[in-house]
This record gives C-alpha cells, sequence and structure tokens, in this order.
C-alpha cells in the first residue's frame, strides 16, 4: 500500500508541475521529457554492451520519417509517429549488418561513422530532405478534447500530457522487455556471450534485436519533437547531442532501469536551472565535461548507487533488531 501511495503522489505531482513553472520553463519540461525516453532507448542497447555514436541520428531518423509522412503524404500525425518509430527501427536493422561486424571501440567509431553519412544524406538532398536547412512548417499534434480538458498543442501544456502519456507507456514497454526473458538475454550476451553462443544463443541476432527495439523508440522521441518544434533540420542531430547522451546515462548509471533517467533528470536541472540563473550556458560543454570525469573519478556507478545505499540503509534501519539464539 504505501508503494501505491507514493505513484500516486507521484503521478498528481507530474500532473500538476507545469502549472507552477513559467512558459519557457514549460517547454524545458517538455524537452526533459522527450529526452527521457531517448536515454531509456539508449540503455536498452546498452544491455548487450554496446554503446553507439549514432543512437541520435536514429532519433533524427524517426524526427524526418514522420515529418515526411505528414507533409508528402498527409499521414495523421499519430500514425506517422508510430510510423517514424518502425522506419527508425529498419534503418536500425540494416545498419546492423555492416555494424555488427564490428564489436566494442570499432563497433562505437563504426556507429559513429554510420550516423554521419545519414546526416550528409539529410544535407545533401534538398528534396525531400530540406538540405542543411531541414523542414520546416510540421504539421503539430491536431488539438482534442478529452472530457472537460482541451488540448492545445500550441500550448506546451498539453504537450507535456500528451508526451508524458506517450513516454510513460514507452517506458513501460522497455522494462517489461528487460524484465523478459529475451532482456535476460541481453544480459547474457553482454556478460557471457561466449557461453550464451555455446548454450545455443543466437549472439548477433538479440544483439541485432536490441538495436532494433532501442532505435524504434528513439524514432518515436525524435518524432515527438519534430511535431512539437515544426522544424528540424541535421545540426540538431549531431555529436553534441550524442555527448549529452552519453554523460546523462553514465553520471545516471546503466546498470538500472532508471539510472539514465536520473542523469537525464539532474543534469538537465542543473543545467536549465542553476547555470542559466548564473548565467553560465556559454560553459555548458565544458562543466557537463568536468562533470562527467568527475563522476567516473568519484560516482563509477552513478547516481543509482547514492539511491541504492540511501535505500539499504532505510531497509537496515527499519529491519528488526537480531537477538542470538538463547
Amino acid at each position: 500500500m504505501p508503494k501505491l501511495l507514493i505513484w500516486i503522489a507521484a503521478l498528481a505531482a507530474l500532473i500538476a508541475l507545469p502549472h507552477g513553472l513559467s512558459f519557457s520553463q514549460q517547454e524545458i519540461l517538455v524537452f526533459l521529457t522527450i529526452n527521457v525516453l531517448l536515454v531509456a532507448s539508449y540503455r536498452l542497447l546498452t544491455l548487450t554492451g554496446e554503446w553507439s555514436l549514432g543512437h541520435v541520428v536514429i532519433m533524427g531518423v524517426g524526427a524526418y520519417s514522420s515529418a515526411l509522412l505528414t507533409k508528402k503524404l498527409g499521414v495523421y500525425v499519430p500514425v506517422s509517429m508510430l510510423l517514424g518509430g518502425g522506419i527508425a527501427a529498419l534503418i536500425a536493422v540494416l545498419l546492423s549488418f555492416p555494424l555488427f561486424r564490428m564489436k566494442g571501440f570499432y563497433f562505437l567509431i563504426g556507429s559513429f561513422a554510420a550516423g554521419e553519412i545519414i546526416r550528409l544524406l539529410w544535407k545533401r538532398f534538398r528534396d525531400p530532405f530540406g538540405g542543411a536547412k531541414g523542414i520546416k512548417g510540421i504539421d503539430p499534434m491536431p488539438d482534442f478534447s478529452v472530457g472537460f480538458y482541451q488540448f492545445d498543442f500550441f500550448e506546451p501544456t498539453s504537450y507535456y500530457y500528451f508526451a508524458g502519456v506517450i513516454v510513460a507507456v514507452c517506458l513501460w514497454i522497455l522494462w517489461r522487455i528487460e524484465k523478459s526473458p529475451v532482456g535476460l538475454t541481453f544480459h547474457a550476451v553482454h556478460w557471457q556471450d561466449k557461453l550464451a553462443q555455446a548454450s545455443g544463443v543466437n549472439v548477433r541476432a538479440y544483439r541485432t534485436l536490441a538495436f532494433a527495439i532501442a532505435s524504434g523508440f528513439a524514432g518515436i522521441s525524435g518524432a515527438l519533437l519534430a511535431h512539437y518544434i515544426g522544424t528540424i533540420n541535421p545540426n540538431a542531430f549531431d555529436i553534441d547531442l550524442m555527448v549529452y547522451v552519453l554523460t546523462w546515462a553514465i553520471v545516471g548509471g546503466t546498470a538500472t532501469f532508471y539510472g539514465p533517467i536520473l542523469g537525464c533528470v539532474v543534469l538537465t536541472v542543473i543545467n536549465e536551472v542553476v547555470l542559466r540563473e548564473l548565467g553560465l550556458e556559454q560553459m555548458r560543454p565544458l562543466i557537463y565535461g568536468a562533470i562527467m570525469i568527475l563522476s567516473i573519478l568519484f560516482l563509477p556507478n552513478g547516481l543509482e548507487s547514492l539511491v541504492q545505499k540511501f535505500t539499504q540503509r532505510r531497509a537496515a534501519g527499519g529491519a528488526p533488531e537480531r537477538r542470538p539464539a538463547e
């Protein structure tokens, strides 16, 4: 029952949160919600032991696909978002053929090269990708009402609720995948790949599956972004954003489902509240780099390790004292 009350209180806080913020802070909240899905999808890929530098470009594949489907073919926006995620997963499957011939550092560099090739294609072809200027005038989510609440998607509060529901459903699916036999096999592929292969597990197929699923959800996050801001271009999905995703994952920790999400939330608050208030926005890359180095040196298991220590102490403090048997 206490857990249920905690979840209800957390849900109520998330619903009430945008009403206590300014317009610009509400917009930051929308971007944070979308980034939570991006970093959670990235963690699914890391379960197999592979770290990619092309995940943000895959997010862009979902954004471009959804934008083009609505502008060129008139597809209904929610449907185009799902199709954008599906196309991102399909591109990941195609990329997996050359990329999964590599492992570790070589996969990392290969994923960066593959992502840059996709970005150069967006820049090179004005039709249909809009060239360096990208695509403008992307259709927004159509307004609708649910009971007494009217969703006006030019208002960040409405889009926050919409994106929040989509992201919550996606996080639940990602969590269920991780807890399923497929998710356990992802862990086995990471930690005992030779043993898993000897047991009949097709290691490459499971790596491809994790890559495709993670890319599909990254594509949905890209589609959510595209239909909110209404314009996208190749520079929106460059290596700078990828470095931020890596920092969120490393600082938060990747041993638990909530670790990268925690890193994303904490660093976004530091970035958008503390640095902006202090006028240090231009120093953001420097400060992010320093935070990453300090985290690796003094908190190698990420912020999630602090949460685990706190909960373990509470559990130990609440446990009844054991007395030796007489």
